[in-house]
């Protein structure tokens, strides 16, 4: 949002920011406090962004957005969700993709929509029974580094917000034995439109044969793992055949009946999240570190600054000119752009800046925008999945980028590619003065080229199923 006009109160020094963050890490010692602003304000720094990291967008060649070209030579479809624009104020330095367990983990701060309950101990099982900002219920998480800022101005905050009942709540939910089921909608690799809405009435029945089975063994009634497996797990498999039986059926009628679903009718149990299926590399349960690090303003290290929150955050699955997609997998974890570029070098890292009516022309620079367009951010993740793996050890070999044509790799899938435009409404004269960064590690110094983004696919198999056909038939699809 806008910059308010000065307070009247004095500048608080850079020592005293210090003393008063040594302060707040030492009184946080047993719970992390993070910060919530109201208006998406919070108080400014002193840690003055590289004036070169700035460009005018004019002068930014035109076609560089080479995903808007790979768009129009694909599927043309397209599944939209309204997740809000975090609204509700979930901010948190944590990453339980990159660093489970580990708070503060980020070293930097994070803005979320959908999911309601992520942070460093979020788990499959934690983020299923959340709840969510997406008004179609996708339980998915979405989440982007802060953008900040960084004038002499200093604000009244409101208070800080304790979340260390959240982290043990998420905790709790993770405990337990619950079963651990394969992904169907991942491997229907053509559902005919006759068959779709039969297909759809049964992946939801998947879900919920899965959940009916986790609640009948919380009940605690089950003493033993084997009466577990009598009781649930057995009758699970035996109704998971029939249903993906009758999605073969469904199929065959108007199409080429699926041979190969047969397999995917057995579950596993998973205790205490471990064990389970192979899915290279879920979630690990790290123990955390007792790092807050964030004070009271909702700054942590040199991330100083003023909080914009995003005027627009628009979510969007496309083709990422694939002729096809298919279903990306339950718990899916997806990386975009690399927060640590100044270390591991360049590979990863993606152009993501523009303005508002310059969307053909992306940059790794901070944009200029001309008087009356507004700063953009547009991260456009990979999109060719490996077909087995919900995660890797280093969370991108198991989902990678198309290449210009739209191709995946040999043995790689087409899944429907995330695009999230961000829109900020950051006066001029704070961009014609270079007064405006993202937050990042402190080794990065606000690298526009250390912006980054994370997701982690909560939907269940009904909706993900939606998201293929739209994209697949051409449609526009918004909920």
């Amino acid at each position: 949002m806008p910059r308010k006009p000065a307070t009247g109160r004095h500048r608080i020094t850079r020592r005293t920011k210090l003393a008063t963050l040594g302060l707040g890490l030492a009184l946080a010692a047993c719970a992390l406090v993070v910060a919530t602003t109201t208006g998406g304000t919070g108080t400014a720094g002193a840690s003055e962004v590289d004036k070169s990291f700035f460009v005018d967008i004019t002068k930014v060649p035109k076609g560089t957005n080479v995903n808007q070209a790979l768009q129009r030579q694909g599927a043309r479809g397209t599944f939209t969700v309204d997740c809000g624009r975090n609204e509700n104020q979930h901010f948190n330095p944590d990453n339980f993709i990159a660093q489970p367990g580990v708070r503060n983990g980020a070293e930097h701060l994070h803005d979320y929509v959908g999911n309601l309950s992520t942070n460093a101990d979020s788990t499959n099982e934690s983020l299923a029974k959340a709840g969510t900002t997406c008004k179609n219920g996708d339980k998915s998480t979405y989440f982007w580094p802060v953008v900040r800022i960084d004038t002499e101005e200093d604000e009244e905050n409101p208070p800080a917000k304790d979340v260390s009942a959240d982290r043990e709540r998420a905790k709790q939910e993770e405990a337990g034995t619950q079963v651990d089921c394969p992904d169907v909608a991942s491997k229907l690799a053509d559902v005919p439109d006759p068959a779709a809405a039969e297909v759809e009435r049964n992946l939801d029945l998947l879900d919920n044969q899965v959940e009916e089975a986790n609640t009948r063994i919380a009940g605690g009634d089950l003493k033993s793992e084997q009466d577990v497996r009598n009781a649930v797990l057995n009758p699970l498999g035996d109704k998971r055949k029939a249903t993906i039986d009758r999605i073969a059926i469904a199929i065959g009628r108007t199409g080429a009946k699926p041979e190969d679903l047969g397999g995917l009718a057995s579950c596993v149990l998973k205790k205490n999240g471990q064990g389970g299926l192979d899915n290279g590399g879920g979630n690990s349960n790290g123990k955390p570190a007792e790092l807050p690090g964030v004070n009271e303003d909702n700054e942590i290290g040199n991330n100083e600054g003023e909080i914009q929150r995003v005027e627009r955050a628009d979510l969007t699955f496309t083709s990422g000119g694939a002729r096809r997609v298919v279903a990306m997998p339950q718990f899916l974890r997806i990386l975009y752009g690399d927060a640590k570029q100044t270390t591991n070098g360049p590979a990863n890292v993606r152009p993501s800046w523009t303005c508002s009516g310059f969307e053909d022309r992306l940059t790794d620079k901070y944009p200029i925008c001309p008087e009356g367009s507004k700063v953009k951010r547009i991260h456009s993740f990979p999109n060719c999945w490996d077909g087995k793996n919900i995660d890797s050890a280093n969370h991108r070999t198991h989902i990678v980028f198309a290449d210009q044509q739209g191709r995946c790799p040999q043995g790689f899938k087409n899944v429907p590619q995330l695009r999230i435009t961000l829109t900020y409404d950051i006066p001029r004269d704070v961009q014609v003065n270079g007064q405006y960064k993202v937050d990042a590690f402190e080794q990065e110094n606000h690298n526009p080229r250390s912006d980054h983004d994370d997701f982690a696919n909560v939907m269940g198999q009904r909706l993900m199923n939606q998201v293929v056909r739209c994209i697949n038939s051409g449609k526009r699809c918004s909920q």
